[in-house]
């Protein structure tokens, strides 16, 4: 990408970004859209989620990572959306996003367009904060009760509004996972990777060449969590503790490290099939990845969760504030729970359903599917989350980098400054 296409990027980064983190200015009354139940989903925060579900509109419009909403085409085993477009009549139309600042814009933008979103823990809180989604009624959600208890109120898609303790939820869980170490078996032989050293430092691999030009880093300024983590581990004497509540001398050291990095780097990726072709064709031989492209990839290609931890994801399905096809979306969240769609899910994408049930007797996934996709780690996870400037820190001070800093300045490193 030349200098100028990377200054147009950041400036519309920068604009959404801000725009998130700015709350609702919207200033005007009620622009609710009336489903064909007769409820009506609102941007006014004092308008009720819908209380009932009506006949479905047709169609629902998906924001979504790749490979989560499959239908067939791909694999035909997997498919999850034929049974649901069959017993409710409502089509599933889907936008494949690569970074949760994709999402976070497609939804800004999208006002009567797009219905769900797929959002990262990164991006939830933005959208929540910004006016566009809307809080949900778990009682049109009957399968709500069987998510995980440590996600059913998780501090990245529920809201204490009012102050009193009393939760308002933005949406259903849907998988969660973590980021992995993906790396060519033919490169490193019998003596695969156990640090993210192997992305971050230069050195020689397995096959006697260096990393230098073979590695990739993900194209998105939660990254710099992952620079923070490895920080964490190998310099101790920064005080890390959470890699996304970070002051100004530990984001600088986080920063010097991507910058070291850059020159290592032969793709920042954000498209999981690119890095999966940069793979298949031997340019990229080790990085961060997601299970997703491991399971692609299949023979010849491997990962680890490194030594240092890893950062990860637990993903919430929300609805836009002006969803077009609200019955349609509600019905697809019952659906996005049910046992058999979780397990699927989590055997193509190798991640961990929100649903233990689903870990049970899929024939997809295996009887030791959950286990091999990381159900033993969540407490070792460091999930996305929105860096803010209000935080809190471990040593109880609450001065941290704020994203729209992240995201200056990860383009800027990018961009070889």
């Amino acid at each position: 990408m030349t200098k100028w296409m990377r200054l147009l990027a950041l400036i519309a980064v920068l604009a959404l970004v801000a725009a998130a983190c700015g709350g609702d200015d919207d200033g005007g009354g009620d622009t609710g859209v009336t489903d064909t139940g007769g409820q009506t989903t609102s941007d006014d925060p004092d308008e009720p989620p819908m209380t009932a579900v009506g006949e479905g509109e047709g169609q629902v419009n998906i924001i979504a990572w790749a490979g989560y909403i499959e239908d067939g085409s791909t694999e035909a085993a997997y498919d999850w959306v034929t049974t649901y477009e069959e017993e409710t009549g409502c089509q599933v139309n889907v936008k494949v996003a690569g970074t949760s600042d994709e999402m976070v814009a497609l939804m800004q933008e999208g006002g009567g367009q797009f219905d769900l979103v797929t959002a990262s823990g990164d991006a939830s809180l933005r959208l929540i904060q910004g006016g566009t989604v809307q809080p949900i009624n778990l009682d049109l959600i009957e399968s709500f009760d069987t998510v995980d208890e440590r996600l059913q109120e998780a501090p990245w898609h529920t809201v204490d509004t009012d102050g009193d303790g009393t939760l308002e939820h933005y949406g259903a869980p849907y998988e969660w996972g973590s980021n992995v170490l993906m790396y060519s078996e033919e490169v490193f032989g019998n003596d695969p990777p156990t640090s993210w050293s192997t992305v971050f430092e230069e050195q020689t691999l397995p096959d006697g060449e260096s990393n230098r030009g073979r590695i990739q880093a993900y194209d998105g300024a939660i990254y710099i969590a992952d620079a923070a983590l490895y920080l964490k581990a190998h310099n101790p004497e920064l005080g890390i503790e959470d890699p996304y509540a970070l002051t100004r001398e530990q984001f600088d050291a986080a920063l010097e490290l991507l910058r070291q990095q850059r020159e290592l780097v032969g793709r920042y990726w954000h498209d999981a099939f690119v890095q999966i072709d940069d793979f298949t064709n031997g340019e990229a031989v080790a990085s961060s990845s997601w299970p997703f492209q491991v399971n692609i990839l299949g023979k010849g290609f491997a990962s680890v969760l490194p030594e240092e931890g890893a950062t990860g994801w637990a993903d919430t399905t929300m609805m836009h504030t002006d969803a077009p096809n609200p019955n349609c979306a509600y019905l697809w969240l019952e659906h996005s729970l049910d046992p058999k769609v979780q397990g699927d899910l989590a055997a193509w994408f190798g991640a961990v359903p929100s649903v233990p049930a689903a870990c049970e007797d899929n024939e997809l996934l295996g009887p030791d599917g959950c286990t091999i996709n990381g159900a033993d780690n969540f407490d070792d996870i460091s999930f996305w989350k929105t860096p803010q400037a209000d935080c809190f820190r471990g040593d109880g001070s609450t001065d941290c980098v704020p994203y729209l800093e992240w995201v200056t300045n990860y383009v800027a490193v990018i961009g070889g400054r």
